[in-house]
């Protein structure tokens, strides 16, 4: 390759929003052609989403896994196990998806959001514990790119308070805290199958557990409250229809199959890309915390706009117009200034939740989040694929390499 954009020939890479990207294959549609030729296609008289269900609780080391529609559906329902009362606070990170904040409000409960670490992008336990109230509900925990939270703290915490955790875990397949797997180590952990996440369905989710009691109120809120295999069921509280579907359930157990092979070869392609960036000034590459994994849904850099001119902006353009289609600042704004939060926005007129909120709650003074608005000026977010291969890595490398040299 050459020493300058100008010169290097642009090399197509894998996306993860087509097939280039991704690892379905005859076996998705072998597990798709049985469902249909079976005639159910319904989850509560099927086959395939139960054993999705029991497969993943396994991966997971987890006893129960109830299957979803989406993971912004995964979210919901777990907050729903919860069950928090109109007006209480579910304290969460500030870096995150629409999906985990809708999640709280439709529940009548107030998002509360703490700051993050600027440089692993994650809550910590200081920052949750400067967040909690008389009103704290839950706290929920977002593994971001799939670097794990430092959720020894932040259990201690939870458990010193008595409030639950929710480990959203959409980007995190196969991440682990000191040998223990994501989505076990809080009350609930929530996975998502979308388009872009280790393993997809297109759409589709998953909400793990060890509590039985959580689970069976999983298990009924996705089933519109309805008591499937009860001796006199009933709809017991209000609730949705977020089943999965057996075509989807099928899809999600072939890929399951190819998820260790995503994951490994997501991770093994990071540590090369990580090595080749190491000595360039003003670049930082991801690192996990000592004994923890991180599964690299996206490949994250940290990078010091006082050494690169331009910042994660000017990096960002000379990165896309060599054809790697990155993303400057990940979001462009906290998720408390969107304007569904900023507007209060939700049912009506009427504001709710936010209604019922207390003041501190609403306090979204930007002094008040340092770490988020420092993480988001200086990240540079990487396009990720498990079909990645070393000459892929070596072109991102280079890109970036004599990007920064000018």
């Amino acid at each position: 390759m050459s020493n300058t954009l100008e010169k290097t020939q642009v090399l197509p890479l894998p996306s993860d929003q087509d097939i280039s990207g991704r690892t379905l294959g005859q076996e998705e549609i072998e597990a798709v052609a049985k469902a249909i030729l079976s005639g159910t296609l319904t989850s509560t008289k099927g086959e395939f989403t139960k054993e999705f269900e029991q497969q993943f609780a396994k991966v997971c080391e987890v006893s129960h896994a109830i299957a979803c529609s989406s993971g912004s559906a995964a979210l919901h329902t777990a907050v729903a196990a919860i069950n928090p009362e109109p007006g209480e606070e579910i304290i969460t990170t500030s870096i995150t998806d629409m999906g985990a904040i809708s999640a709280i409000l439709y529940q009548g409960a107030v998002p509360r959001f703490a700051d993050v670490d600027p440089r692993t992008y994650n809550v910590t336990a200081e920052s949750i514990e400067a967040c909690i109230s008389d009103r704290t509900r839950a706290i929920m925990v977002t593994h971001l790119f799939g670097n794990p939270c430092d959720m020894g703290p932040i259990m201690e915490l939870s458990r010193r308070h008595s409030i639950p955790v929710i480990e959203d875990c959409a980007q995190s397949f196969m991440a682990e805290y000191k040998g223990q797997p994501v989505g076990s180590l809080g009350d609930m952990g929530c996975f998502s199958l979308q388009q872009g996440k280790h393993i997809t369905t297109g759409e589709g989710g998953i909400v793990t557990s060890n509590h039985a009691d959580f689970a069976r109120r999983c298990f009924l809120f996705v089933n519109k409250g309805w008591g499937y295999g009860d001796a006199k069921p009933d709809h017991y509280f209000l609730a949705p229809n977020y089943r999965m579907n057996e075509l989807t359930g099928a899809v999600a157990l072939a890929q399951l199959d190819k998820l260790d092979f995503s994951v490994h070869s997501r991770v093994r392609r990071a540590e090369e890309l990580s090595r080749l960036l190491a000595e360039i000034p003003g670049i930082h590459v991801p690192k996990a915390k000592p004994g923890c994994k991180h599964t690299y849904w996206k490949y994250s850099l940290d990078v010091d706009p006082e050494i690169i001119p331009g910042g994660t902006v000017g990096l960002g353009q000379k990165l896309k117009a060599a054809g790697v289609f990155c993303a400057p600042r990940y979001i462009q704004k906290p998720a408390f200034q969107c304007e569904v939060i900023r507007d209060q926005k939700t049912f009506g007129n009427s504001r709710f939740p936010f209604n019922l909120a207390a003041k501190e709650a609403l306090d979204y003074s930007p002094e008040r989040f340092p770490g988020t608005f420092e993480a988001l000026a200086r990240v540079l977010v990487l396009p990720w694929s498990e079909n990645y291969q070393s000459q892929h890595v070596e072109y991102i490398a280079e890109t970036i390499r004599n990007a920064v040299k000018g």
